[in-house]
């Protein structure tokens, strides 16, 4: 098994899939704590529901490069999201399972309609549970997606302190002058960044796993803030790299096989703290 990897690993698309894939665990692992204790979880499905609408438009438009469509529309669902949470007569779960059935429905129907393509099940089923795409990146998108990690990983270390706050307590927070609604803002921001550069690694469907195991397996583990961010980190960032290198040599759906691994590791947490008590 070993000597399959190196031969593979000499392989340019190889390597390019194992760094893009560390760098989007990575960053998907940062903001997961923060959403799991902001009871704001699922926020990243309904997101990766809209990016899967947005790539259908894309598709019906004849985008050549989606993710300059993709990314901006994300974003901007992001901001709507959270204003429209903040509505008394929308709450926050309600606004999330609208915009991402509704985003969800649209795409497959323009996907219908406006088809190019003859393989229209086949496009739609590696879209929503992530394809061999991750194989097939270009220097030039791999240079984009470590770009953007670093900006990411960036403003999470340079914002840690408020986003710390922001997460605990927002109204004390809000009294001692921070301004929340701009972090919140900045959260579901880069959220939005993490979903569309995951998309070609684990599908629209599965990218809420990527954020939430790792979070939960190091709060089985550790009680501050910074053991389980760091513990996430590294738990993601392991289990994206055990899983890609399993789906490369046994020829298993990479996205499925991530979030396997995930699961298989959230349950050896659990046992661990089970054991530790």
């Amino acid at each position: 098994m070993i000597q399959t990897i190196q031969q593979y690993l000499q392989f340019p698309f190889v390597r390019y899939a194992l760094v893009v894939g560390t760098l989007i665990a990575l960053c998907s692992s940062l903001l997961g704590v923060t959403l799991v204790l902001k009871r704001f979880s699922f926020i990243g499905d309904g997101l990766s529901h809209v990016a899967f609408g947005a790539m259908a438009i894309a598709g019906v438009l004849n985008v050549t490069n989606d993710m300059l469509f993709v990314m901006p529309v994300t974003v901007l669902c992001a901001i709507l999201l959270l204003r429209t949470g903040k509505n008394a007569r929308v709450k926050g779960d309600a606004a999330i399972a609208m915009i991402s059935v509704g985003a969800l429905a649209i795409g497959y129907l323009l996907l219908n309609l406006f088809s190019t393509s003859s393989n229209l099940s086949g496009d739609v089923c590696s879209t929503l549970f992530g394809s061999t795409s991750i194989l097939t990146l270009t220097k030039a998108e791999v240079w984009l997606c470590a770009a953007l990690s670093v900006i990411v990983v960036a403003l999470f270390v340079l914002f840690y302190n408020k986003i710390f706050a922001v997460t605990f307590d927002e109204d004390f927070s809000r009294a001692v002058g921070t301004r929340v609604e701009s972090y919140n803002l900045l959260i579901a921001v880069v959220i939005a960044v993490i979903i569309v550069l995951a998309m070609n690694l684990v599908g629209s469907l599965l990218i809420s796993a990527l954020i939430i195991f790792p979070a939960l397996s190091a709060m089985r583990l550790f009680r501050s803030f910074r053991s389980v961010t760091v513990c996430s980190a590294a738990l993601s960032v392991v289990c994206a790299l055990l899983g890609m290198l399993i789906s490369i040599v046994g020829g298993t759906p990479v996205g499925s096989t991530i979030v396997a691994v995930d699961i298989a590791v959230y349950f050896l947490c659990a046992a661990l703290e089970y054991f530790k008590r």
